[in-house]
């Protein structure tokens, strides 16, 4: 068997790594594009800034002269921002789309030259539940992740022509570090009757209780072995009834 070459980005730890972990024992070559160091056994490392597209484009070209090509890519590198729209600040709000969306666009820009040079390629793009079902207080996150919803359905037909397909995945509630890395703002809670605070103590609780992030990379996995791809699944029973 002809051996794989995965890139993900954010692997350091959450979906990402349970995703690198499942795709490594699958026989994949993986690497984690993260700003975090990293040391795995079985998990080749490049720092980057998935923010910055010269960071990604250096760090792809690098995987590019060690293995010569990229045939997945997964984009899990992502945060959140928690607060009123009206009293988050603009870098926070600003920092939220780069990572999220914008680091997206950067990976997927990056690789696409190489897939449809090698008239292959498979991208799974990490979205949320929120994409669909806006959360309150979570605002700037769930419009970061409907960006990126979009942004795959109409690329999905710009590259399906080169032996490329793209899709995004949409979880729910996810037992990770996501909790602990959020950006929390609680500018304006009294105006608002105390439901910023309320809305995000519910918030942390069922991410606290979710699933675990193997889950969504077990979906993962399953995905790299469709013949044919979606544009967008729902991860978890419960949320594709809402979905």
């Amino acid at each position: 068997m002809e051996n794989k070459i995965a890139v993900i980005t954010g692997a350091s730890s959450g979906i990402g790594l349970a995703t690198a972990l499942r795709l490594s024992n699958e026989g994949y070559t993986v690497y984690n594009l993260s700003r975090r160091n990293f040391t795995h056994e079985t998990i080749k490392h490049i720092c980057c800034d998935v923010s910055l597209e010269l960071s990604v484009n250096n760090a792809v070209r690098q995987v590019i002269k060690e293995c010569n090509k990229i045939d997945l890519l997964v984009t899990s590198a992502g945060f959140g921002v928690a607060g009123a729209v009206e009293f988050l600040t603009q870098e926070d709000i600003r920092k939220q789309m780069d990572v999220n969306f914008f680091g997206t666009v950067n990976a997927v820009k990056a690789v696409i030259p190489f897939m449809r040079e090698n008239k292959s390629g498979r991208i799974i793009c990490l979205s949320s539940v929120a994409a669909v079902i806006p959360i309150p207080f979570q605002t700037y996150y769930s419009v970061s992740k409907s960006a990126i919803n979009a942004f795959v359905s109409a690329l999905s037909h710009e590259v399906k022509p080169f032996g490329i397909s793209i899709c995004s995945i949409m979880p729910g509630d996810i037992k990770t570090g996501f909790t602990s890395s959020r950006i929390t703002d609680l500018n304006g809670n009294e105006i608002y009757s105390g439901r910023i605070k309320k809305s995000i103590t519910v918030m942390e609780n069922d991410e606290i209780n979710g699933m675990s992030p193997d889950i969504a990379a077990c979906y993962i996995t399953k995905l790299t072995k469709k013949k044919k791809l979606n544009p967008h699944y729902t991860v978890g029973l419960k949320y594709k009834l809402f979905v």
